[in-house]
């Protein structure tokens, strides 16, 4: 009986371990980045939208998608914070190569 409470004890510390602590961390950083919205932040939401955030209210942002065009969305909608380093540049195609007529 008395390893079998030991078992039991393991799989719990295992299971905190494994589901709960990792998944307490994923929420403080989610609270975190709520928090620390501010105007001119460029975000994503969780539904795919790009935008810059035009004004923050207690559960709201107002985020312009294009130019003129901005919507509401939820603060808990936000999946993430665009940094300035993490937007790519566009590529310029690579010229296409030359390609000689042929003589007749």
């Amino acid at each position: 009986m008395n390893g079998s409470f030991l078992i039991i004890l393991l799989l719990l510390a295992l299971a905190w371990f494994v589901l709960v602590r990792p998944q307490r961390r994923r929420q403080a950083s989610q609270e975190e980045l709520f928090a620390s919205l501010r105007r001119g932040d460029e975000i994503v939401t969780a539904g795919g939208l790009y935008g810059r955030i035009q004004s923050v209210r207690d559960d709201e942002l107002d985020l312009e998608i294009a130019p003129g065009t901005v919507v509401r969305v939820a603060r808990r909608a936000v999946a993430a914070r665009i940094e300035p380093d993490d937007e790519e540049e566009p590529q310029e195609e690579p010229a296409e190569a030359a390609i000689p007529e042929s003589e007749s």
